[in-house]
């Protein structure tokens, strides 16, 4: 390798290189494998609100987890108002939009939340003595909006969402809102130019292991946040196979000297 490409490789460090590249799992739906699932330790863990998927969740509550993990509840289309109930019922920490939401609508639930929060911590009684002061920070929800993506996509459209959610979620574009079990041309995120991080999702599974190894290695994974994973490691819809996530962090997840859990 010349000089010339050894500048060209640092100057766009990979996931590996850099703090890694995060796990998400997704479409839990049976406590006792939630439960299974959470020892991995993934960074994130998807609960889907949608009646027409077939992981949608319908238990009261979900499991007690390790508050290393991320709670995402998954939405498509849905009332903001249900939205709301549903991430103070279940105390999300974050929200995947998988419909046609417009950035208003990003920007209402973003901001309906907020607003909601500083009313509960106005509300609260606070020793003047005491040093550990209410911070709207811990209230805030992080907004995951997903796209389709084919080799036509137009990532001009997401100019729109840079200011009113966290990250993007790119999905191979199917019949479904989402888990339609393959995977997409990554090559075609040469053509992402922005820097919002975003969620690497669409048919992954252990065989794609090396192809996303070689991926994650190059300039258009960048700002690849998370690996986000469903029907591929799964045993019947909503049932995951622990021992198959198990060896795709291990291969994956764990190959970056970055990521120590």
């Amino acid at each position: 390798m010349n000089k010339k490409s050894q500048h060209i490789t640092k100057s766009t460090p990979s996931p590996l290189e850099r703090a890694g590249v995060r796990l998400k799992i997704c479409g839990m739906k049976y406590p006792d494998n939630i439960e299974q699932v959470a020892s991995l330790l993934p960074d994130y863990l998807g609960f889907i609100f949608y009646e027409k998927s077939q992981r949608h969740f319908v238990e009261n509550n979900i499991p007690g987890l390790s508050n290393a993990i991320k709670k995402v509840g998954v939405f498509v289309d849905e009332n903001i108002t249900v939205v709301f109930e549903t991430i103070k019922k279940h105390k999300l920490q974050a929200v995947q939009l998988h419909g046609n939401e417009s950035p208003e609508y990003c920007e209402n639930l973003k901001r309906h939340y907020e607003e909601s929060s500083d009313e509960v911590i106005s509300s609260k009684r606070t020793d003047c003595f005491d040093t550990k002061k209410e911070s709207r920070n811990d209230e805030k929800i992080e907004i995951i909006k997903a796209f389709s993506i084919d080799d036509s996509f137009n990532f001009e459209v997401l100019k729109p969402y840079l200011d009113v959610c966290d990250y993007f979620l790119f999905d191979t574009k199917g019949k479904l809102p989402g888990g339609n079990g393959f995977v997409f041309d990554w090559s075609v995120l040469k053509n992402y130019t922005l820097t919002k991080p975003f969620f690497l999702s669409g048919g992954i599974g252990l065989n794609e292991t090396e192809n996303l190894l070689s991926f994650l290695k190059k300039p258009e994974s960048r700002y690849c946040h998370a690996i986000d994973v469903n029907s591929k490691f799964e045993i019947e819809p909503g049932l995951k196979n622990i021992e198959e996530l198990k060896e795709f962090k291990h291969n994956v997840i764990m190959r970056n000297p970055d990521n120590s859990r």
